[in-house]
């Protein structure tokens, strides 16, 4: 397993991202985790108690340490109010990442902003080999997100994945992937 050497807090001219920690429970699970809005288009179900979101962050901080899982919760830095959340998973140095916004959050740029920092951060990073994600063709604000953060349409995957939040259906989906820049 290619350990990455990534920071467990950064920072963007709006926004400070830190490791996930249990103290965050309370927090996600109130502002995204439970609205059925907000998990449409996540691989992981709705939390239906605390108890789901602090299951959760037991597996977020062990990965961690593994260094297979690197979850970030994100706040505003004025407010420092907690609006959501970006994971990468890394296998191997291939490197597959999410994120989810409060709905109340949605359309601020806060996606693409974190997005941006996140893909400056893994292209510079020893042992990354390939930065992915795939999208639910009908999920275009993400697309558009994924799209000016750098990212490019690689293929179109018929019925690839099944959303659990989307009555347990495979779906159509793109596969983005960020290009490598020349050295």
């Amino acid at each position: 397993m290619v350990q990455l050497n990534i920071p467990e807090k950064l920072s963007t001219e709006r926004l400070i991202l830190q490791r996930l920690r249990y103290e965050d429970a309370a927090e996600i699970f109130y502002t995204y985790a439970s609205k059925p809005e907000a998990t449409k288009f996540v691989s992981w179900p709705t939390h239906q108690s605390l108890y789901d979101t602090r299951t959760f962050l037991r597996y977020a901080i062990h990965a961690w340490g593994q260094g297979k899982d690197y979850g970030f919760s994100i706040r505003q830095k004025e407010t420092n109010r907690l609006i959501g959340s970006f994971g990468i998973i890394n296998d191997d140095g291939k490197i597959q990442f999410g994120y989810i916004l409060s709905p109340t959050q949605w359309g601020k740029g806060y996606a693409t902003e974190v997005c941006n920092s996140i893909m400056k951060l893994l292209s510079e990073t020893n042992g990354v080999t390939r930065i992915q994600t795939f999208v639910d063709l009908e999920n275009i604000a993400s697309i558009n997100v994924l799209q000016k953060s750098g990212l490019i349409e690689e293929v179109l995957l018929k019925n690839y994945f099944v959303f659990v939040n989307q009555h347990n259906r495979a779906k159509d989906c793109i596969l983005f992937k960020l290009p490598k820049s020349p050295c």
